[in-house]
């Protein structure tokens, strides 16, 4: 990924507000999945006027415009991060919410070799897993 959420904002002829740009700044920092209510909190450290309902609009704009990915693990909430990320899958940890991003060639083979024998050539994919940690002792 070369350039940034804001400049493909831009890029796609989107109005960009210093609040948005707040908000694009943040996501595109975030190393997690943060959901809204979190993505406003990170924002308004950054810029104590912005609102709640300015992220909200913000971030649906940006997943309208295919900049960001809206991804539910079940939780009952909407989390977000780059659409332009490097391909990668998930691992929910079931007792703690947390979400572990891995990419395995071996499960990226085997997907392809599947759509393969299925008839299809595979364009995408997204592969989440759910577990609870294994016991040790």
């Amino acid at each position: 990924m070369t350039d940034t959420i804001e400049t493909r904002a831009e890029d796609r002829g989107l109005r960009m507000t210093d609040q948005r740009r707040v908000v694009a700044r943040v996501l595109e920092a975030s190393d997690d999945h943060p959901d809204v209510e979190e993505l406003y909190h990170r924002a308004s450290d950054v810029d104590p006027r912005i609102s709640l309902a300015t992220v909200y609009r913000t971030v649906k704009l940006f997943e309208e415009s295919g900049i960001i990915e809206r991804l539910e693990f079940g939780d009952g909430r909407a989390r977000y991060e780059d659409a332009e990320r490097d391909h990668h899958d998930h691992l929910i940890d079931l007792n703690t919410g947390a979400v572990i991003e891995f990419c395995d060639p071996e499960i990226e083979a085997l997907q392809e070799r599947i759509a393969e024998k299925l008839g299809y050539r595979l364009k995408g994919h997204r592969l989440e897993l759910y577990g609870v940690p294994i016991r040790k002792g």
